[in-house]
């Protein structure tokens, strides 16, 4: 099967989005891990800061993203020499559906102070396996064949798409973002961190819905490599809400964490 080469297409006033966004819900909706990448992308962009490392991501989803045609605004809510805020919003037939604000900082490798005395180094990553000690794996519940579950490589360290509870994966693009550019480290996590609620479910998709309103992401260091993973856990409250949190990291070591509220009602 031959799959898109990109998630997105550039177009004059914006992007056009591929079958590789398709969620799993509706096929004529995106998941929102493709449009949390781009919307990324755009900040990164519309920064001041050359170089600037992107800090903190606070994702806000106000309605589904229709797979078609889609525009994005940024505005430098917070400019600075050395930290700024850029917000960057995402819409379809002129109506927001995503909205980010993205704290970025300013750079450096020298000159910085140590940590103190007694204070132990960043652990491995803390995924049970590495990637080659994982196993490949296919999610189940999608409806289309061409659809985002194709857009990255899965290796599981521990659980799956098809068993509920607790995982851990390792993903590889098997696209880029944007047709004509490579994908880069950030892209490649903000596509796949999205589906931190997805891999640790612990609902059954065919009699629950349970779908995140928001996604937060904050890094110590920037990701790198060509496989990054996500260890997710997901906790079901008594009042129709969930959480998913997820230690997210690469071969290096652990990088940060993800954060997602889900609302969560019979299908």
């Amino acid at each position: 099967m031959e799959l898109p080469g990109a998630l997105y297409a550039p177009t004059g006033e914006g992007f056009t989005a591929s079958a590789l966004t398709i969620g799993p819900w509706d096929p004529a909706l995106q998941h929102a891990g493709p449009p949390a990448a781009l919307l990324a992308r755009e900040a990164e962009r519309a920064g001041g800061i050359p170089g600037g490392q992107t800090v903190r991501l606070n994702y806000d989803i106000l309605g589904p993203v229709p797979v078609g045609p889609v525009r994005i605004s940024t505005t430098v809510l917070r400019p600075g020499r050395r930290v700024e805020l850029v917000e960057a919003v995402l819409d379809a037939g002129g109506r927001p559906l995503m909205r980010l604000s993205a704290w970025r900082m300013r750079t450096r490798t020298e000159g910085l102070p140590a940590a103190a005395p007694g204070v132990a180094p960043v652990a491995p990553h803390p995924a049970p396996a590495g990637v080659a000690d994982s196993a490949p794996g296919e999610a189940a519940f999608f409806r289309s064949d061409v659809a985002y579950h194709k857009a990255l490589e899965w290796r599981f360290a521990s659980g799956g798409f098809n068993s509920p509870g607790p995982a851990a994966a390792w993903t590889r693009p098997r696209c880029t973002l944007v047709e004509g550019e490579p994908i880069s480290p950030l892209q490649h996590l903000l596509v796949m961190t999205d589906a931190a609620s997805g891999i640790s479910a612990i609902l059954d998709g065919s009699t629950a819905t349970f779908a995140n309103v928001d996604l937060s992401v904050s890094l110590h260091r920037p990701p790198r490599g060509e496989w990054l993973g996500m260890d997710a856990t997901t906790v079901l409250g008594d009042s129709g809400a969930a959480q998913c949190s997820a230690v997210l990291f690469d071969a290096d070591g652990a990088i940060g964490r993800s954060t997602q509220s889900l609302f969560v009602e019979p299908r």
